[in-house]
């Protein structure tokens, strides 16, 4: 029989965080990608049900869970998972997707990386990417366009940019995971995408699995390689036909993988 899922919330610094709750045994804390939530990484958590209690929480933002008061950075996303784990008894096994793992490599190389035990990422996010021209070409046609709107004073300053950002040419310009964020996510995407975290690697001391979709144009395999360079105790596993969503792409080959380093069955 399945394992029943069960919700349930928590409190951090006045964010009433939902996750969701299934199995048994020690715990696994499982976190999502940027513009995911938790729903999407259950069919991960029922995989391992039988071995691990999980926990997937919508982090803040996403899912159930609303948008922090402020703008946050991946520090503020790691004293939350910190927190949480510290309330789930101060140890846990992580497994991360994406932006999830961008906050699991921040907090592997703090002083509270004794709380994680096995760590697994796959698609992680964190390094910093490689550009294309188009990227820069977005860049300085977007920063050519709000140029003229500085020179207002304040309040029309205001109302020009808030008229240029409706516009189709600068929804062009910008991301899909930009343009349907409110202005504090907005603050918070520009903060995380703009913090890389290729100098801190050299300071997890961990065994890490890179279980990667050699198809994931998100965080392609570039990323994945020089994570493994620059983490000791990493080893990096790839994935035919999969993509950034590895665990959805070819969800049998990837939970046999995941299974076999985090409960070595």
């Amino acid at each position: 029989m399945p394992a029943s899922i069960t919700r349930h919330s928590w409190e951090f610094e006045g964010i009433e965080v939902h996750y969701d709750k299934t199995g048994s045994g020690p715990p696994l804390l499982i976190l999502h990608g940027w513009g995911s939530s938790a729903q999407v990484m259950l069919p991960l958590a029922k995989s391992l049900a039988d071995r691990y209690t999980c926990y997937v929480p919508d982090l803040p933002g996403f899912g159930r869970t609303a948008a922090p008061p402020e703008p946050w950075s991946v520090d503020d996303y790691s004293r939350l998972t910190q927190a949480f784990i510290s309330y789930l008894g101060g140890h846990a096994d992580i497994l991360a997707h994406s932006f999830g793992g961008r906050i699991m490599l921040k907090l592997m190389a703090s002083e509270h990386a004794c709380m994680v035990g096995r760590a697994l990422i796959t698609g992680g996010a964190g390094l910093k990417p490689k550009r294309t021209w188009n990227y820069y070409f977005r860049l300085y046609t977007a920063k050519t366009l709000k140029a003229p709107f500085r020179l207002l004073p304040g309040r029309l300053r205001e109302q020009g940019l808030a008229w240029l950002r409706g516009t189709a040419l600068w929804k062009a310009l910008g991301s899909s995971d930009y343009r349907r964020l409110d202005e504090t996510m907005r603050q918070t995407f520009i903060n995380v995408v703009n913090e890389h975290l290729d100098d801190q690697l050299p300071q997890i001391n961990k065994e890490v699995l890179l279980l990667w979709g050699e198809d994931d144009t998100a965080a392609p395999m570039d990323q994945a390689r020089r994570m493994e360079k620059g983490i000791e105790g990493a080893a990096l596993v790839t994935i035919e036909h999969a993509g950034h969503y590895a665990f959805l792409d070819q969800p049998g080959q990837f939970y046999a993988i995941a299974r076999a380093f985090l409960i070595g069955k």
